[in-house]
């Protein structure tokens, strides 16, 4: 279904950012119908993505129907609220004469910062019931539905807080950011947080590129990899 979904995001890109359809409107329909059938979020567009599209195709035509500044900050905000619909890879902007590409939020790697203290909640959850002679595993065989309740409703809950508590304790505004080098396309990765009162420096991210070892830029405000100035894509 990810494929999928990226030849749907491609479409619509293409259509609404160049004004050029990569497929009929008929294998575009059925595109969509497929996505929905298989439950796919992407298929469905909040109001503020709608009328992203809607401006960027109207760009397009050339009657914009929002400033520069409104267009830039719907973008953001999409952007922060992690839509698929505004990520573009490496382009050029006129404007500024300078070359990037857009971050996203790599929700995986942040979900991952959470498996040590979950391991470490789950230890601390079995030696309590070694304390008390086994008594939580006593109501986790409950019958059911007693059983079904005390597990989903107490025990897992109390686990997921222990472990986000232990998270937190260690890692604080804690944001994973990856995108395309705007040189070669290589996705890379780059930390913002503070790990033990130790902070990375700000909203900013100066990272050299896996691949090309090109000078990356990443800024968590704008959620944009730029290149430094004197840089040359």
């Amino acid at each position: 279904m990810g494929e999928l979904e990226q030849d749907f995001l491609q479409a619509l890109q293409s259509f609404y950012y160049d004004g050029k359809a990569i497929m009929s409107n008929e294998e575009f329909d059925n595109l969509k119908e497929e996505l929905m059938w298989e439950g796919s979020s992407v298929v469905m567009l909040s109001s503020d993505e709608q009328k992203f599209l809607e401006a960027s195709m109207a760009y397009v035509s050339g009657k914009p129907i929002l400033t520069d500044q409104e267009y830039d900050e719907l973008k953001l905000r999409l952007k922060t609220e992690g839509s698929d619909i505004v990520v573009e890879g490496p382009r050029c902007s006129l404007r500024t004469r300078k070359v990037y590409s857009d971050l996203s939020v790599d929700y995986l790697k942040m979900l991952l910062l959470n498996v040590p203290a979950t391991v470490v909640a789950l230890a601390a959850f079995f030696f309590l019931d070694d304390l008390t002679g086994f008594e939580i595993t006593y109501l986790l065989e409950l019958p059911e539905p007693f059983s079904f309740i005390f597990t989903w409703f107490a025990a897992v809950p109390v686990i997921v807080y222990l472990a986000q508590a232990l998270t937190k304790l260690i890692i604080k505004d804690v944001l994973i950011l990856k995108g395309p080098c705007p040189n070669c396309g290589t996705e890379n990765l780059s930390f913002f947080g503070t790990i033990l009162s130790i902070s990375n420096g700000g909203s900013t991210n100066n990272i050299k590129c896996s691949n090309c070892g090109t000078p990356l830029v990443y800024d968590s405000k704008s959620r944009l990899i730029t290149l430094p100035e004197g840089s040359n894509a």
